[in-house]
């Protein structure tokens, strides 16, 4: 039986899918599925328990026996460090904490009863976040208005967008969880957090990320980091390019030790940071490479182009001026052949030449463009238009031309004109007998 095919992803599951699979590293996109299907598409969720397993905490989908938590000194990669409480001194201070031991005990053990019975009859409010950004804003009021204004820089967003914002940036990310009911919470605030020495190292070192745990914002990432004990600092930094934990701050702490323990875990994990930072700037340089190689082959390819387009063009423009002169020779042909259809239609139509012993006969020579001579007979009688289409008629006539007489020099009328529409017969033009006229060519004109 063929297995059941997976329901496809939304725009929203894409997007988130592929954010998980940048921020941890994974492979296996089948992985980062199942991964944020277990953790019901909640990337922060599933980006923090991804981290845990990477230090070795186990996966919130396996969760280990139950134990008393305990400092895992074996495991190399995680430098943990626990501030325990002093113990009592003197007969007055070991008689303070005997008497004052069975009233904690009975306080704390009442308390975890009735907040384990409390979750039967109404769940934990801080196990649905749903304005992560606000938890951590609200945080920052309270914590100013409780202890002022001088402190450490606060990232103003969510926890995963500080993890982002490190990854991008390769710098450390130190994450404070804030226990509000913690004995020692206050005492670290006011005499360690608060410090000048300390407010300048973090905000020259690191982002800085906090939120209290009585946020459900806050209380998924404690959920998350498994701390042991409040305060409690997680230093996460770039780490084979995956965000990992390196560092674990238990306990109350005072300030000089605290920069010396951060700057220790910095100083362990410096080469890894310098390694990602190298590699980085490989990553970089080969994408500059990339991109300059890529832009002179467009560069060259853009030239190939333009020299194809102007060898287009010329071969276009030259293949045009040889069509051009094809078409010319074909109209000169054309009218070539019209001109010379038409020279022999005026040459049919022409009246016949009277014979030199006819009274009203008028001898004309006409002298052509050429130098050569054309003598014929016209009548008196006969139209201007008669003796301009013989001469039309000729084969050395010119296409265009007037006729001229010597002296008086005049033109003879002898085409139609609006003035004019019937051309004047050669008496009344004022020829004699004998006449010699002029064949002036209008062609170039």
């Amino acid at each position: 039986m063929a297995a059941p095919e997976e329901p496809e992803l939304s725009q929203a599951q894409t997007e988130k899918l592929l954010q998980f699979q940048d921020l941890t590293g994974l492979e296996s996109m089948d992985q980062c599925r199942r991964t944020l299907e277990q953790h019901n598409w909640n990337i922060e969720a599933a980006v923090q328990d991804r981290l845990n397993e990477q230090e070795g905490v186990p996966s919130v989908f396996n969760p280990p026996p139950s134990r008393p938590l305990q400092v895992n000194t074996a495991d190399h990669r995680v430098y943990s460090y626990i501030v325990s409480r002093p113990q009592p001194r003197g007969l007055i201070g070991w008689s303070y904490y005997l008497i004052m031991l069975p009233f904690r005990f009975t306080y704390y053990t009442l308390l975890d009863i009735f907040r384990f019975a409390l979750r039967f009859v109404r769940p934990d409010p801080r196990g649905r976040v749903t304005d992560p950004v606000g938890d951590v804003v609200s945080f920052i009021h309270s914590f100013e208005e409780k202890y002022g204004q001088s402190h450490p820089v606060f990232y103003q967003g969510t926890y995963s967008q500080a993890l982002n914002d490190a990854k991008r940036e390769l710098r450390y990310l130190l994450v404070y969880l804030h226990g509000e009911d913690h004995q020692d919470t206050d005492q670290f605030c006011r005499s360690t957090l608060c410090t000048e020495e300390v407010v300048t190292f973090l905000n020259t070192q690191m982002l800085f990320w906090a939120c209290s745990t009585s946020k459900p914002e806050g209380y998924r990432v404690s959920q998350a980091l498994r701390e042991n004990t409040y305060p409690f600092l997680a230093m996460i930094m770039l780490k084979d390019r995956k965000m990992t934990v390196v560092g674990r701050l238990e306990g109350l702490i005072q300030p000089e030790d605290f920069i010396n323990q951060l700057t220790f875990i910095m100083d362990a994990n410096q080469t890894h940071l310098m390694s990602e930072r190298m590699e980085r700037e490989e990553r970089s340089q080969t994408q500059v490479l990339r991109q300059q190689q890529d832009e002179a082959y467009l560069a060259s390819l853009r030239a190939d182009q333009e020299k194809d387009r102007k060898k287009r063009e010329e071969e276009e423009q030259l293949r045009q001026e040889e069509e051009k002169v094809r078409q010319t020779a074909l109209a000169e042909e054309r009218r070539l052949r019209t001109l010379e259809e038409e020279k022999e239609r005026k040459s049919e139509c022409l009246p016949p030449e009277p014979s030199a012993d006819d009274p009203e006969s008028v001898k004309i020579v006409f002298k052509l463009p050429n130098d050569t001579r054309v003598e014929r007979r016209f009548l008196f009688g006969q139209s201007l238009t008669v003796i301009y289409d013989f001469l039309f008629s000729l084969k050395e006539s010119p296409e265009k031309f007037q006729i001229i007489t010597n002296f008086p020099r005049r033109v003879l009328p002898c085409l139609p004109t609006e003035e004019q529409p019937n051309p004047p017969t050669l008496k009344e033009a004022g020829l004699s007998r004998s006449e010699v006229l002029f064949v002036q060519d209008l062609t170039d004109d």
